[in-house]
């Protein structure tokens, strides 16, 4: 199948820290759930779909959480970048596994593990056929991973954003408190900034209004939901202009 038969020909997969961590263990990474992953992104590039992927720190770190408790913010945030990078590495060597090339570029130059982050390199590495992980953040502090997906996608000129959760979808209320939540089929910039829908910060919401990037929010638990929306079924919630 060419890519033109996809709705996507690019797009920018946002996995948290806290998915790849199997709930109860004492284990910060699955290597199980890290090959589930690995599998579903590899079977939709095989066909034809370019993929980057940003992947959270939480696992390891939560650079707010440490500031709450009087860790200078700045330092904790670095922290958690040094996190994502971790992640990102045990995230590529599962995506290798599965024959697939993979590189890992970084915002904080870690030469010895990883690339350092070049936009025209990286998205010529993408249209040569690697999948693309970009680490440890936007490289500097105060902005969350959500917000260096916008960032990303806006720089690779992605079709969408896909952010894969632990809920299915956006809801008006948190569905695990508020039995009576609604969730949305689509929804818009605006209302979701708005109404403070915790989906993702307003700082990646308002990133990707101004550059027209669709978010794609669903399920990650769901076997087969990561292939589903990288080839661009409709699941989840769609959160565009």
């Amino acid at each position: 199948m060419s890519n033109s038969e996809f709705p996507f020909k690019r797009v920018v997969l946002k996995l948290s820290g806290e998915a790849l961590r199997e709930v109860g263990s004492q284990d910060n990474i699955s290597p199980e759930i890290v090959e589930r992953i690995a599998k579903e992104i590899t079977a939709a590039h095989k066909e034809g779909v370019e993929i980057a992927i940003v992947v959270g720190g939480g696992n390891f770190w939560r650079g707010a959480s440490a500031s709450a408790r009087g860790m200078d913010r700045a330092t904790a945030d670095y922290v958690g970048m040094m996190a994502t990078v971790m992640n990102a590495l045990a995230v590529q060597s599962a995506i290798e596994a599965e024959g697939v090339n993979c590189i890992v570029q970084s915002a904080i130059e870690m030469k010895n593990v990883a690339e350092p982050f070049i936009r025209r390199k990286a998205s010529r590495q993408l249209g040569e056929n690697y999948v693309v992980i970009f680490a440890a953040g936007t490289g500097s502090p105060f902005f969350s991973t959500d917000t260096t997906a916008a960032l990303r996608a806006s720089e690779m000129s992605a079709n969408a954003i896909l952010k894969a959760t632990m809920v299915d979808g956006v809801y008006n209320a948190d569905p695990k408190k508020d039995p009576t939540a609604v969730k949305y089929e689509t929804i818009d910039f605006e209302t979701c900034i708005n109404d403070q829908l915790g989906v993702m910060d307003s700082t990646a919401f308002s990133l990707c209004m101004d550059n027209n990037i669709p978010i794609m929010v669903f399920d990650l638990n769901v076997p087969g939901n990561i292939t589903k929306a990288i080839l661009g079924e409709k699941i989840g919630t769609v959160v565009s202009n």
